[in-house]
């Protein structure tokens, strides 16, 4: 019979005696034989991993989510083990298995991307914090002189630390803020576009090349684009042809055009409007 189903329990009903399978698995060749018995140490120890899952279902991850890292990293043990080398499994398997854990929640579980150091500074102040909280019996956070003696740290890092301390989840901008009873969101605080500022600044440009035109021409614009006038409209009301009210339209809109377009005419309006 299998040692696997036989053998005395350890310090966890969790782990059991596979010494045999091990032995077994290290002397087969890979293939389908091979394969099946790997698959059967990686069920017995799973228990195992899923405990050592659950040290970190209270950081804000799914605990299947983290019970299938923590088996990632069982298959990547049970792979790897050599017997040969004296250890037992256990003791190889669960810094694996802890480092797949670590390394899910520094590559994958950060909603931003945070510099390793940063998420490494932010595991020490979150340590030390709760580290005084238990020991010091009092409510009151710490400030960030008592962390950063607490936990050997400059005041900088600790700062730096807890401020990826928020940083691991980020809100939706259709949350709605906190105290708001309207459903007023993160969203509604942001700035928007304003398409009116180009026609501001194309107004102000314009204005005074406008100034600088004869007045009849000022007139025949102020016709054609203000009071919305056709050119016919214009000739009549002036006394003169159609044709010559639209060679007037083009010269002057040339001509203000040049002198919005000139660095020179630029800096000067931009004088004017201080």
């Amino acid at each position: 019979m299998s040692a696997m189903g036989t053998g005395a329990r350890r310090r966890h009903d969790d782990t059991p005696d596979t010494t045999a399978d091990f032995e077994r698995l290290a002397a087969l060749s890979k293939g389908p034989e091979r394969d099946a018995l790997a698959e059967r140490l990686v069920g017995a120890w799973l228990p195992m991993a899923h405990r050592l899952a659950r040290r970190y279902r209270n950081r804000g991850e799914n605990l299947e989510d983290l019970e299938q890292v923590a088996a990632l990293g069982l298959v990547k043990a049970v792979d790897r083990y050599d017997p040969g080398r004296g250890g037992a499994f256990q003791a190889y398997a669960i810094p694996t298995i802890v480092g797949e854990l670590k390394r899910y929640f520094r590559d994958c579980a950060w909603d931003l991307h945070v510099p390793r150091r940063v998420q490494e500074l932010r595991n020490r102040v979150r340590a030390t914090i709760q580290y005084l909280a238990a020991t010091e019996g009092t409510d009151r956070s710490p400030t960030v002189a008592q962390v950063a003696r607490a936990a050997d740290m400059t005041e900088e890092d600790v700062l730096t630390g807890m401020e990826a301390i928020d940083s691991f989840r980020s809100l939706s901008l259709d949350a709605e803020l906190a105290g708001a009873d309207d459903g007023y969101s993160l969203a509604d605080t942001l700035g928007r576009p304003e398409t009116r500022y180009d026609t501001v600044i194309a107004r102000e440009s314009v204005k005074p090349c406008l100034n600088r035109l004869p007045e009849r021409e000022q007139h025949i614009l102020y016709l054609r684009f203000f009071q919305d006038m056709t050119q016919a409209g214009i000739a009549e009301e002036l006394g003169i042809s159609q044709m010559h009210v639209s060679r007037l339209i083009s010269r002057s809109c040339a001509r203000i055009r040049a002198q919005v377009d000139s660095p020179v005419e630029r800096l000067q309006s931009a004088s004017a409007s201080r």
